[in-house]
């Protein structure tokens, strides 16, 4: 897969096109910004430490120390050995969502089963981080910018709305490790309003 570039406000972003997925390495201390350049799209983002990959992301250990599933500027995403991967210093959003799993072959078969099959961002994901030691088996849920999950506080039931992303919006994760970032332009109908767009994002140092 090949990604291009444009430059934007004297900065070299990267594009992902729609319906695809990256992976790159994050230093610690960098700050990766990940944009909705057209508006009402996913960016399912995973990060692994780079010096043991059995170390991951993981929203079980976050949501307990937050204390909430709305993780916004000032959250940290902690990994499953309870240390920090990510810290959010940006968030223009407000909503995004740590609590489904990337949307794969399966989800299509279960929601989707009219639409051609399509390995989703877990596909993605899996090959993009193959080259990195990362097997299918080592994928967790992701954090997945700019969806927008609602739950209804009293039946806990979930429903999967549109982004409230606008063009250009973005939030802003600084690594406290050195890591291994997956990011996608995720691939599911209902979770980008019915269109599929790219994602930018760039590395700040």
């Amino acid at each position: 897969m090949s990604f291009s570039l444009f430059w934007r406000r004297g900065i070299t972003e990267q594009i992902i096109p729609e319906r695809s997925g990256t992976a790159f390495r994050l230093s610690k201390g960098e700050t990766l910004v990940v944009i909705d350049p057209r508006g009402e799209q996913v960016a399912d983002l995973l990060a692994f430490d780079a010096g043991d990959i059995r170390e991951v992301i993981s929203s079980g250990r976050t949501f307990d120390y937050a204390e909430t599933i709305y993780l916004t500027k000032g959250h940290k995403l902690y990994s499953n050995r309870s240390n920090v991967l990510l810290e959010i210093v940006e968030d223009s959003v407000g909503r995004h969502d740590f609590l489904l799993t990337p949307c794969s072959v399966d989800t299509f078969d279960h929601f989707y089963p009219a639409l051609d099959r399509h390995r989703g961002c877990f596909g993605n994901l899996a090959a993009a981080l193959e080259s990195y030691g990362v097997t299918p088996d080592m994928i967790p849920t992701a954090f997945n910018c700019f969806m927008n999950v609602p739950v209804d506080g009293d039946t806990g039931k979930l429903r999967v709305l549109p982004p409230i992303s606008k063009a250009g919006d973005h939030i802003s994760f600084r690594a406290h490790r050195d890591l291994i970032i997956g990011l996608t332009a995720c691939s599911a109908p209902d979770s980008n309003g019915g269109s599929f767009k790219p994602i930018a994002y760039r590395i700040e140092r």
